[in-house]
């Protein structure tokens, strides 16, 4: 028998509803039609071929941001099921959630960003908003998804204070808000927080490794690698090789998605909320991780920083990524006859080329790049 639905979760019976109000559908809730229309979007598709930490042609089984975005959504679930959320927003939210990112990772945030500086700037998370608010154009009525209020609040997962004036002008009250006045999103939203932290931590492990840019033995450094390492070698004394690095990955995140659960439902047994709403009230977030695995998760990621995302091979693509987007947004900017029509036609002559090479997969921005330049970097 299906659990009563706990007072703190999100209902999509009680929705914020949409921008543009629709009559729901007959077979699903708000947030399953959320999560189904973010499924078929072409900004969706696109993640397959966008780099995570490694190009797409650097390797068939390295992490896209589209398999990233699964083990988001798989491990929400999971998590959202056990303390009685709704498991759809969760996955809308996981799913959407990396729809703005630019070919080549955070390298391409950060040309877009540097580009566009006289211009308003770019983030990454503010753009996966703009796809599902204006850049996806699927359906008569409206551009955009016309996504409810919750799933759209837990794709604002930041918000620079500027960002959220601007939003909140055209949406007083709405989901940049609490940027400026204080308060946290829903507990659907703070959980795809945690749980996109979990993932990316163990897959860059793994792909770490799996590309020869890491060792295991230099990860025995780490606490929580360490631990479950030799927990893994105690059940099983014979294990080598990546059998004994997948066990020792699927231990740690059992134990992250355990120690979610467990301190998650202490703090909200703490602070009682009685409504959805109240959770927004908390001045920090009811789902987080104990003390001890923040610790613990926040030196894995110190780790690899320091020896996976600057090692000087992932620097020498990135500095070649790099010059792939400058190059464009040059050439763009300064002839827009070079873009598609419908971007050629926008007012906003740089944000029109910002959207366009943020929609880019990595392949193609070295296809166009080519083309416009002659230049082949990759």
């Amino acid at each position: 028998m299906r659990q009563a639905r706990p007072v703190y979760a999100a209902d999509p019976a009680r929705s914020r509803g949409r921008r543009l109000a629709e009559p729901p559908a007959p077979t699903r809730s708000d947030f399953q039609r959320d999560r189904d229309r973010i499924i078929h979007s072409t900004a969706f598709r696109r993640l397959v071929y966008k780099t995570q930490v490694f190009l797409n042609h650097e390797g068939d089984l390295f992490r896209t941001r589209l398999t990233h975005s699964l083990e988001v959504a798989q491990l929400g679930r999971s998590i959202a099921r056990s303390l009685g959320l709704d498991e759809d927003l969760v996955e809308a939210v996981a799913l959407a959630h990396d729809l703005g990112h630019t070919p080549f990772g955070h390298a391409g945030q950060d040309v877009l960003d540097e580009c566009m500086a006289g211009h308003g700037g770019f983030e990454h998370n503010l753009q996966s908003l703009r796809v599902v608010d204006h850049l996806e154009q699927r359906y008569p009525l409206f551009d955009g998804l016309n996504l409810c209020f919750e799933t759209r609040e837990g794709i604002l997962k930041h918000c620079s204070r500027r960002n959220a004036e601007l939003i909140e002008q055209a949406e007083p009250g709405g989901i940049a808000a609490r940027f400026l006045r204080g308060g946290q999103p829903s507990l659907e939203a703070q959980l795809c927080n945690l749980a996109d932290e979990v993932a990316y931590n163990a897959h860059d492990v793994d792909d770490g490794v799996r590309s020869g840019l890491i060792e295991l033995e230099q990860l025995l450094d780490v606490e929580l690698v360490r631990e479950h390492w030799q927990a893994s070698l105690d059940a099983h004394p014979a294990l080598t090789g990546k059998r004994l690095l997948f066990e020792t990955i699927r231990r740690m995140l059992s134990a992250q998605v355990y120690d979610i659960i467990d301190a998650s439902s202490q703090a909200i047994a703490e602070a009682a909320p009685a409504t959805a709403d109240d959770v927004r009230c908390c001045e920090r977030p009811l789902m987080r991780f104990s003390v001890d695995m923040r610790t613990k998760s926040t030196a894995l990621k110190r780790f690899l920083f320091a020896n996976l995302y600057r090692h000087s091979q992932v620097q020498a693509t990135r500095a070649r990524a790099e010059e792939v987007l400058r190059d464009l947004f040059a050439i763009y900017a300064t002839d827009p006859a070079q873009l598609p029509t419908d971007f050629r036609q926008r007012p906003d002559r740089e944000r029109a080329c910002a959207d366009y090479i943020a929609g880019m997969t990595d392949r193609f921005a070295i296809r166009e790049h080519q083309r416009l330049t002659g230049k082949l970097l990759f």
